[in-house]
């Protein structure tokens, strides 16, 4: 049985009740606080702020009259287990994560998007939830509407499998650390991840993944790409970003449109 928020109970994490998200059961989370008031009002220039508790900055839009809540989660799978857990409570079915990410192949440029429809777990959070032989696969009719929407708006873009880490340096390989350490184990491991196809490296979706899977709710993503792991370890520069986030913002908004209209349906 699932344990939903009582009227008026305040998620202690989040800051967060049922009242203040008005029954929005779709929710785009971005890692970074300082994203979600440009990705809220790019889905609706009349949407408001709701709260801002811990790393978790809310606002809701409406996108064709449906409550969306647009809520960072911080950076890393356990800080998704704490949106998941008490977004589910509070009613939210869908989310889609929204951020940035680093491509692994050849012909994910700067400024694309990436859209993923797996993760490899090399995190720790989502092995509390299942063993490590579960899949963490995002859910299908999230990811077609993501797919549409960039095909429609002509936002240039890959669909792949995701390497969730947690670690941005040592887990991706980069040696651009303090140290410049990168144990053993993991030297080479950034070859071997492209050998096996994977689009790109990230630190949220694959706990994403596995706790919605887990606890029957849908998910997806869609990250921007601001650095080119094929030629270097640099991150792209802030103009660069700022066409990954314009168009990561566009089918975020006509992937929601499409799954109001199916679900409405």
């Amino acid at each position: 049985m699932k344990n939903y928020a009582k009227p008026g109970e305040v998620m202690y994490h989040v800051g967060l009740s049922r009242e203040m998200l008005r029954g929005a059961k779709y929710a785009l989370v971005p890692g970074d606080p300082g994203r979600v008031e440009g990705l809220a009002k790019a889905l609706d220039p009349d949407a408001v702020y709701v709260a801002s508790h811990r790393e978790f900055t809310s606002w809701l839009a409406r996108v064709d009259g449906e409550p969306v809540l647009v809520m960072s989660s911080g950076m890393g799978g356990p800080c998704i287990t704490f949106v998941v857990e008490e977004l589910g409570r509070l009613g939210v079915t869908t989310f889609i994560r929204v951020g940035t990410t680093g491509s692994l192949k050849e012909d994910l440029n700067l400024g694309d998007v990436v859209i993923s429809k797996a993760a490899v777990r090399l995190d720790g959070a989502s092995k509390a939830y299942a063993p490590a032989e579960y899949p963490a696969v995002a859910d299908l009719d999230v990811t077609l509407a993501l797919r549409e929407a960039a095909r429609e708006l002509k936002v240039p873009f890959g669909l792949g499998i995701t390497v969730t880490t947690d670690s941005f340096w040592p887990g991706q390989e980069r040696y651009d650390s303090f140290s410049g350490y990168v144990p053993r184990h993991l030297q080479g491991s950034l070859k071997e991840w492209q050998a096996l196809g994977c689009s790109n490296f990230e630190m949220e979706a694959a706990t994403l993944f596995t706790l919605c899977s887990v606890h029957g709710l849908r998910a997806g993503a869609i990250c921007g790409v601001v650095a080119k792991r094929t030629d270097s370890e640099a991150v792209a520069p802030p103009e660069t970003y700022k066409v990954a986030e314009k168009r990561f913002q566009k089918v975020a908004k006509r992937a929601l449109e499409k799954l109001i209209a199916a679900d409405k349906d």
